[in-house]
């Protein structure tokens, strides 16, 4: 049945490529601007592992992709609630995400 679901182009179709376009353009968005500003906030700070841009944006991808990383931890406070934020973003992507593809597999319409 879920087979089906997924060979048949449907509006619900639409709305699910739709939700999960904008989750993944949006987190592109979350990942640069997060790793601009902890770039900023950690490049001076004595032994912190962000000291280039590239860096930075490896820090913040892996912090958007896994719950810990070998990373250490940001040291300025300001790159500390940066990474509290990634962390919810995640966990929120995550959680929405797996309830519109859940949404899309029960019967009826996917709202």
């Amino acid at each position: 049945e879920e087979l089906t679901r997924l060979r048949t182009v449907e509006e619900r179709h639409r709305r699910l490529f739709a939700r999960l376009l904008l989750v993944v353009l949006s987190t592109l968005v979350v990942d640069v601007v997060a790793g601009i500003a902890m770039y900023f906030a950690e490049r001076h700070a004595a032994g912190s592992g962000v000291l280039t841009l590239g860096q930075a944006w490896f820090f913040v991808s892996t912090q958007l992709l896994t719950v810990s990383s070998s990373m250490p931890n940001p040291l300025t406070p300001l790159g500390r609630i940066i990474d509290i934020v990634l962390e919810l973003w995640a966990v929120l992507v995550v959680a929405g995400s797996a309830g519109a593809i859940a949404s899309f597999f029960q019967s009826g319409d996917a709202g």
